[in-house]
């Protein structure tokens, strides 16, 4: 793995940004109004290496570390929330889940797809019923033969109708049992897989959601990641790695909703000055620039941890906690300083407010990462 020096993370972040903006900015509003998921785009950022960034150069990946990434969803995400999103679910969900917990035929058979982004990878924990309580999965997996069987439902699942591979927790032993979850890959046009309804959402719109239905799909044995009754202790692995994914998702959003504040508060003249210099607004500001500060310190000390392979699970739900918490305060601050310009779809400030909220809520609620913190400090 290549150490990320501070030429490279700027060499790094100058071609997410000239990407975003040439192939990203132009369309905004009209994926966002449409609920377009722009598929071909993913391909596209595959051909930039944007979809196996953490992954090793042998299974086609761009074998940087978790500081690059970082970078790279912060400066995606100051344009798009959404494709910031979907680029964070694919790469640290689907295919890490695979390249961490696969055996070497499965990284082989499936990783250089994902990471050249020929395909779209999507990650199935949560159910209707079972959002943090996981160990009450009600999607099972029972074994036939060379075989399994895996019925059940996945809602709120990002590319579960364009997505071509999925990796699913299943149950494989009684409810609340320890160890009773088992991950298996799962094909789209195996018999039985399909999706279901697409979420009609607050934002994130262009960033895919909807359900994963599993009717009696036969599945290879070949297809099991690790063994039997390890899926859970999987999942929070991956969701560790998961929580920098969502706190760099909220630093390019506050960093995007801020910019575009200066920007506004510099260029809108009251009263014979610049609002800007209204002590009000400027102490508003002043606000933002440092929540944004010190979200990026706590993501890039968890992505240290993370990229020397240390134990994060503290540190990361710090980072994911703080940050997206910041990028909700940001946000709302930024639409107060556009006045009733922020709340027309004209200008960026409404839609970073909406895709701001997602941060608090997914991949573990601020309430969750504030029980994984406290238990960690008290344990």
């Amino acid at each position: 793995m290549e150490t990320a020096t501070m030429d490279n993370l700027k060499m790094i972040a100058e071609t997410a940004k000239d990407f975003a903006e040439k192939n990203i900015r132009p369309n905004i509003m009209d994926w966002d109004e449409s609920q377009t998921f722009p598929k071909e785009l993913f391909h596209q950022l595959g051909e930039l290496g944007f979809m196996g960034i953490v992954i090793p150069e042998e299974y086609g990946g761009s074998g940087l570390g978790y500081q690059e990434y970082v970078t790279i969803l912060d400066e995606i995400s100051q344009v798009d929330p959404s494709i910031g999103l979907s680029l964070a679910a694919h790469n640290s969900l689907c295919t890490n889940h695979i390249y961490e917990f696969g055996n070497e035929e499965q990284r082989q058979r499936w990783i250089p797809q994902l990471a050249s982004g020929k395909v779209i990878g999507a990650w199935g924990l949560t159910e209707h019923n079972t959002g943090s309580d996981s160990g009450g999965m009600s999607t099972t997996a029972v074994r036939d033969g060379d075989d399994w069987i895996i019925s059940g439902a996945k809602n709120f699942i990002t590319h579960a109708i364009s997505g071509d591979i999925a990796v699913v927790m299943t149950r494989t032993g009684e409810v609340g049992a320890k160890n009773n979850s088992t991950a298996f890959v799962l094909e789209k046009g195996m018999t039985g897989f399909s999706s279901g309804k697409k979420e009609n959402k607050l934002g994130m719109r262009a960033s895919e959601t909807a359900e994963l239905i599993m009717d009696s799909v036969r599945v290879p044995d070949s297809h099991r990641l690790g063994e039997v009754g390890s899926g859970f202790k999987q999942a929070m692995k991956i969701l560790d790695g998961g929580r920098i994914s969502i706190a760099a998702l909220s630093l390019g959003i506050a960093r995007g909703a801020y910019k575009a504040a200066l920007k506004y508060a510099q260029e809108r003249h009251q009263f014979g000055k610049a609002i800007s210099n209204f002590q009000a607004v400027n102490f508003m500001l002043a606000d933002m620039a440092t929540e944004i500060d010190a979200s990026e310190l706590l993501i890039r000390r968890a992505s240290d941890l993370k990229n020397a392979k240390q134990k994060m699970t503290r540190e990361g739900a710090m980072a994911k906690l703080f940050a997206s918490e910041a990028c909700v305060r940001i946000s709302n601050n930024a639409l107060q300083i556009f006045g009733g310009y922020g709340y027309t779809k004209d200008f960026p400030a409404e839609k970073f407010y909406r895709d701001s909220k997602l941060c608090t809520i997914g991949e573990g609620t601020s309430e969750i990462q504030r029980l994984v913190i406290g238990r960690d400090i008290t344990s």
